[in-house]
């Protein structure tokens, strides 16, 4: 007993010690400020907009502004092989472009926080937009940041910080923004998110350099051999080999229309559920104590426990256990509605509605992550979460529109059916592919 006791201490000390390296500290404060623009361009704005009378077409409309989200491997290429003038040479192409980026968040966040959503909505837009893509364009730099300064053994621990905080981030921007909101008044709430980017720029002027690979591929690259054969060689190296390489696998566009689709009913209903609260009568304070932080809890929750699904079931049947449940989830909505103004309907609402779509996450991720070939990993996962995301800005963005015509309770009935393809989909693929009962390698192609 002694013995177990001394090596489940020992385990702990160890663990603890790992998460307490200062390269994994850097990765987890990078993730707060990946994370804290988010909701500023989406979740949080479409409840000011509801809060001031905009209407829910237009709302649903301003999903449309996270399509940076969904490009950002346009754009992704460039980032990596050039620097930024004068930070990037003062700084390094990392930290340079990490130091670029956040500083135009920063002031893209005030500037969306002086708009007025009625007067303005189009400025408003615009800003939002410059949000989206500077936080995406943040996201590209932290990926590469990430994997060039942990070595392999930290991997891992620095994933898991990097997640915990982004959610942190998330929730700073929900419930701290809606706090805030309810007591100051919204300016100084964007204001005041604005000042928390200061977490990721400190981070990255008191951080070193990646030392990494990149440096050795540098006389690869067109910026120190120029020419238009150096050039053509990389773009058939950084764009065409990841996307061909993808596409000729058997079942490539199958594969496709189901990362489309599978998480398409819970972008449908996130497009609206603040607007539906505020609509319901809760105050900002309310939202943001049940639905950022009990709801996170909740999530943090499903993520585990859709992780342990997939290592007990296997993943494709991990990802159809999760789906059903994500999909049924958003009929509880429905009672929320009949309901009305009542907390504990609330509680529970987004309790299921968080822990299911938390589960339904962490399987879908992982599901991505087997679809990378090692030899494309980042470009590839960049695709293919890019390609996600269009679900997510694009095919959700008319859910105001459904919910002007036929109403609340509609709204969520539409959002549940509208799950019903990517579920299909996923028992085409398992029996194209048919699980196995470890999953180890790529589950398709």
């Amino acid at each position: 007993m002694a013995e177990t006791l001394s090596s489940a201490r020992g385990w702990l000390m160890e663990t603890a010690a790992l998460y307490l390296r200062r390269r994994v500290l850097v990765v987890l404060l990078l993730g707060f400020s990946s994370g804290l623009p988010l909701l500023l361009s989406f979740s949080t704005l479409s409840a000011w907009m509801r809060e001031s009378g905009v209407d829910l077409t237009t709302i649903g409309l301003f999903a449309l502004v996270g399509t940076p989200y969904t490009l950002k491997f346009i754009w992704a290429p460039v980032m990596d092989s050039l620097k930024v003038p004068i930070l990037g040479h003062l700084f390094g192409r990392r930290r340079g472009w990490l130091i670029f980026t956040q500083l135009c968040l920063m002031l893209s966040i005030i500037l969306l926080g002086g708009t007025d959503p009625l007067a303005s909505p189009a400025l408003m837009a615009s800003m939002a937009v410059a949000v989206t893509f500077f936080s995406a364009s943040q996201d590209i730099v932290v990926d590469a940041y990430r994997i060039e300064t942990l070595p392999e053994e930290e991997q891992g621990a620095g994933a898991a910080a990097y997640t915990f905080g982004y959610r942190i981030g998330v929730l700073a921007a929900g419930a701290g923004a809606l706090f805030l909101a309810d007591a100051v008044g919204w300016f100084i709430a964007y204001l005041a998110m604005a000042g928390l980017m200061l977490v990721g720029l400190v981070t990255v002027l008191a951080s070193p350099e990646p030392k990494s690979a990149t440096e050795a591929e540098a006389a690869e690259r067109p910026e120190t051999q120029p020419g238009p054969d150096a050039v053509l060689d990389w773009v058939k190296r950084a764009i065409v080999a990841p996307f061909s390489e993808f596409l000729l696998r058997r079942g490539a566009l199958l594969i496709l229309a189901f990362i489309l689709f599978y998480k398409l009913g819970d972008a449908f209903l996130g497009t609206l559920t603040n607007p539906f609260y505020i609509d319901l009568g809760f105050s900002k304070t309310e939202i943001a104590q049940v639905t950022k932080v009990f709801g996170l809890v909740a999530l943090l929750a499903g993520l585990f426990a859709g992780g342990a699904l997939v290592k007990q079931m296997g993943l494709l049947k991990a990802l159809l256990v999760c789906g059903v449940l994500q999909a049924l989830s958003n009929l509880v909505f429905v009672g929320q509605a009949v309901a009305g103004h009542d907390l504990w309907m609330l509680t529970a609402t987004i309790g299921v509605e968080n822990f299911t779509g938390g589960m339904g996450t962490a399987a879908f991720v992982a599901y991505l992550s087997s679809l990378t070939n090692i030899a494309f990993t980042a470009t590839q996962f960049a695709l293919l979460s890019s390609f996600m995301a269009f679900g997510r800005t694009i095919l959700s963005s008319g859910g105001g529109w459904v919910t002007d015509h036929i109403g609340w309770i509609g709204f969520f009935l539409a959002s549940t059916a509208i799950a019903v393809p990517g579920l299909i989909l996923l028992l085409v693929l398992m029996r194209m592919f048919p699980p196995e009962p470890v999953s180890g390698g790529k589950q398709a192609g």
